[in-house]
């Protein structure tokens, strides 16, 4: 997961991760991973207090980042979340952990992968292609 996380970053991606949990517990967790250095912001949907998959957690996250909710894409192994995200406007990307499955209801995130490695490499060459385009 360290890998796929430094891969993004070195690419000049900004990291942040939102949660529902409150960002003392976010920030808990991700130190006792030794994640927490590879975030620019850990965000709490208690922020807004509305938990996601309702827009605003989504919206916040954009705000935060100072991009449009357009330029923000959601990486998530939960359908709720990633339809959360599509529904409020971002792009998502689905990690298809053993036992996880898409909403089939929902609409279907450009990027899915077995595990955060394949779907980084899929977000790095879906902005390749995106800057090659004129």
């Amino acid at each position: 997961m360290a890998g796929a996380l430094r891969r993004l970053r070195d690419a000049g991606l900004r990291l942040a991760a939102l949660t529902n949990s409150t960002e003392q517990v976010a920030r808990a967790q991700l130190e006792h991973a030794g994640l927490i250095g590879s975030f620019d912001l850990v965000l709490s949907a208690d922020t807004v207090h509305r938990l996601k998959p309702a827009p605003e957690p989504y919206r916040m996250a954009a705000e935060r980042l100072g991009v449009d909710v357009g330029e923000v894409r959601l990486v998530a192994a939960h359908a709720w979340d990633v339809a959360g995200a599509l529904g409020a406007g971002c792009a998502a990307a689905f990690v298809a952990r053993p036992g996880k499955v898409l909403d089939p209801l929902a609409g279907r995130p450009e990027i899915v992968g077995a595990d955060l490695g394949e779907v980084a490499d899929a977000i790095l060459a879906v902005d390749q292609e995106a800057r090659e385009r004129p």
